[in-house]
């Protein structure tokens, strides 16, 4: 899980495995690769021999981790859907690490950034758009959803309520019919580009803008370090007038 392999380096772990996807941080993240996120090399995890695996339950798969306690191998299963669990996945890990003093500063830090951005009087509905063919949103349920809200912005999939789906797929009437004051594209899982932004303007005449997806989805230490990105889609997307 890259945003986890993240928090993981910032608290002082030593890790020794990471996914494919684990591009963070960059120039000392040396550690050994041991498949991605869905298809994890469980021989190899058992040849490095560490003394705890941290796992995901949205992003890594119960066959995973059943291999993994069936190898005597410690392993840690977390599940965030939001900021405030993100947060205590920080403490954990903390606790766990014997890091708490870098945890509980990383917590302070992340608390008072989302608190020092100024929310406007009238929100924006936004549908966040993950993937295309067919076209996927973050649905309510997510920690996409809340970074949402904590920078002033509705999900427009608020109006169809918790149906339980995280991440529904979007037929091309279902976004006319929720018609979002916004459309947000994101650099991941589905690399967005500007190519697709000016296809889906002109097919639904609503404004879109590319936005950096490890800054809404990557949780861990990366809203410490995404601070003045999200304060800058904050102001951007304000709808009374103030950006």
């Amino acid at each position: 899980m890259p945003s986890i392999t993240e928090l993981a380096f910032d608290l002082g772990f030593k890790v020794v495995g990471k996914t494919k996807f684990c591009v963070h941080p960059s120039g000392e993240n040396d550690a050994t690769i041991i498949g991605g996120t869905k298809n994890v090399n469980v021989d190899l995890i058992k040849n490095l021999d560490p003394d705890l695996v941290l796992a995901n339950k949205e992003e890594n798969t119960k066959r995973t981790v059943d291999q993994l306690l069936t190898a005597n191998i410690p392993t840690f299963v977390s599940e965030v859907s939001d900021v405030e669990s993100s947060l205590d996945l920080i403490k954990s890990l903390g606790l766990i690490g014997h890091f708490q003093e870098k945890a509980t500063d990383l917590i302070k830090e992340i608390k008072s950034g989302f608190a020092s951005i100024s929310l406007p009087e009238k929100t924006a509905t936004a549908l966040y758009l993950i993937w295309q063919q067919p076209y996927m949103a973050a649905g309510t349920d997510t920690y996409i959803s809340d970074v949402m809200s904590h920078l002033g912005i509705e999900n427009s999939l608020t109006k169809w309520g918790d149906n339980g789906i995280r991440y529904p797929k979007m037929e091309p009437e279902q976004i006319r019919e929720l018609y979002p004051d916004v459309i947000l594209l994101s650099s991941e899982p589905f690399p967005f580009g500007e190519k697709h932004l000016k296809e889906i303007n002109a097919k639904y005449s609503i404004p879109v803008y590319l936005v950096d997806g490890e800054s809404f989805s990557w949780y861990g230490s990366r809203p410490a370090k995404s601070l003045s990105y999200l304060k800058k889609i904050s102001r951007l997307l304000r709808v009374d007038g103030e950006n």
